[in-house]
């Protein structure tokens, strides 16, 4: 189930195939209703135009503006291997260690299609799946930005090292900053579940750790401002360099 203008309208973009069923509210008749009925007209569906107590039945107590989908689960899934064969250099990737949250998962992709990060990596265990949740938060970002769940998140850190990704985690007593770390190269930010941080090996396998300056009462933020923070510091770092985006 696929609900939400920003996860349709997505999910149409790249992969309408994939759709099986699509219900608009008939009541909408605004543009962004009638831009997402012609999208889908020239992917040769055909949107059932039902009342919004139908939406209801089929998404109960979720946002659904007026739109809702069924498809397929997810799109096909890319491996880490074939992510590798693809990218160029330099680029970013964020890794989840421990996020087992969707809407934090969600708004990292969000955050990640934002900055221009490849991919966002978690491993299968102690990790969050793409939930309906998930793609909702992600609002469109769960379908550009492919997310990948390996068995082992240490040997995949081994393999992006291997590739020439600087591994970075954060953490905060770290002896040096964000803003004191060169991020112009191919950079693989790990980062760890609010309060519990990064796993013994994870960290391990990072070549430095940083800090993210807290100057109030907090002592941590959200995984997912985190994600904003390292990886749009990423991201002006490797422009002002003249590197160009991700």
């Amino acid at each position: 189930m696929i609900h939400g203008f920003h996860a349709v309208l997505a999910r149409l973009r790249r992969a309408p195939e994939s759709i099986r069923e699509l219900y608009v509210d008939a009541s909408r008749d605004d543009a962004r209703a009638r831009d997402l009925l012609k999208l889908a007209a020239d992917a040769g569906l055909r949107p059932h135009l039902v009342d919004h107590a139908r939406l209801e039945r089929l998404c109960p107590g979720r946002r659904h503006q007026g739109v809702v989908a069924i498809g397929e689960a997810a799109l096909p899934a890319m491996t880490l291997d074939e992510l590798l064969d693809g990218l160029g250099k330099p680029a970013t990737l964020l890794l989840l260690d421990g996020v087992t949250d969707p809407r934090n998962l969600g708004a990292c992709l969000r955050v990640a299609d934002g900055a221009g990060a490849a991919a966002v990596i978690a491993p299968k265990d102690h990790a969050c799946t793409l939930t309906d949740v998930a793609v909702q938060t992600a609002s469109g970002a769960a379908e550009s930005v492919p997310y990948i769940m390996v068995t082992n998140l240490a040997r995949a850190m081994d393999a992006l090292g291997d590739a020439g990704f600087w591994m970075l985690g954060t953490a905060d007593e770290a002896d040096h900053s964000l803003y004191e770390e060169t991020l112009t190269g191919s950079v693989a930010w790990v980062l760890g579940a609010e309060g519990k941080g990064l796993r013994r090996l994870t960290r391990e396998r990072c070549d430095a750790l940083v800090s993210i300056p807290m100057l109030g009462q907090v002592s941590s933020l959200n995984v997912s401002v985190a994600a904003g923070v390292v990886l749009y510091e990423t991201l002006r770092q490797r422009r002002k360099a003249g590197a160009g985006a991700a």
